[in-house]
Formats: structure tokens, sequence, C-alpha cells
């Protein structure tokens, strides 16, 4: 929708200074810096839009240029910080299995001690 009244607002434009234009129709002098000539003004005016036409064409192709090159190289961070919280997180799963057998182990431990000390108090008893 945006860009739809972006068009009619430059189509209004266009047709205001082709009206413009057309009214003036007089030869005008146009100095440059290597010398003078007569053009009709609507010619001035059409040609002087035009070249606006183009200036802001240029600076809108550039910038749309370096907003791509932005978008790539954001793309580029974007990945690599992906792929840094994925090893992040298969680190963590590790630990976490780690500690879960670590945990395992340690309890086993325990149960051999409880279990030998109850030997060895039985033992103690009986003698």
């Amino acid at each position: 929708m945006k860009n739809q009244w972006i068009l009619i607002v430059a189509l209004l434009f266009a047709l205001i200074v082709a009206v413009f234009a057309v009214v003036n129709v007089n030869p005008v002098r146009v100095d440059y810096v290597f010398g003078v000539s007569e053009w009709p003004l609507i010619l001035v005016i059409l040609g002087s839009a035009v070249l606006g036409a183009f200036a802001v064409g240029a600076a809108g192709i550039f910038r749309l240029i370096m907003l791509q090159k932005n978008i790539k190289q954001l793309q580029k961070e974007n990945e690599q910080l992906r792929k840094k919280v994925n090893e992040h997180v298969e680190n963590e799963q590790l630990r976490k299995q780690n500690y879960e057998r670590d945990i395992e182990r340690n309890r086993h431990v325990i149960e051999v001690d409880e279990q030998q000390l109850t030997e060895d108090e039985n033992l103690a008893n009986r003698e």
C-alpha cells in the first residue's frame, strides 16, 4: 500500500512538472561553463527533472547496495553466532551427562563403602 501512495505522489509531481513545462515554451538563455545557447524552457525544465530523477535514483541504488552488503555481513555474523550457540548447547549437554554419570558412580562407591562398613561392623560384633 505504501508503494502505491509513493507511485501516486510521483505521478502527480510528474504531471505538475509537465504542465509547468508546457506552459513555459519560450526560449531561454542557458550559460554553460564552455558556452552559451538558447533552449526552449520546456526542455530546460524537463532536462532538470530528468537529471534530478537520475540523481535520486543513483543515490537510492547506492543505498540499496550498501544495505545489501550490510545484510550479507549480518547474516554471516548471525550464522557464526548460531554455530557458537550450538557448540555451547552441545558442551552443556555433555557436561550434564558427565555430571549425571559422576553422580551415579559416586552413588555406587558410597553403596559399596556402606556395604563394606556394614560387613566390617558385623564382623566386629561377632568377635
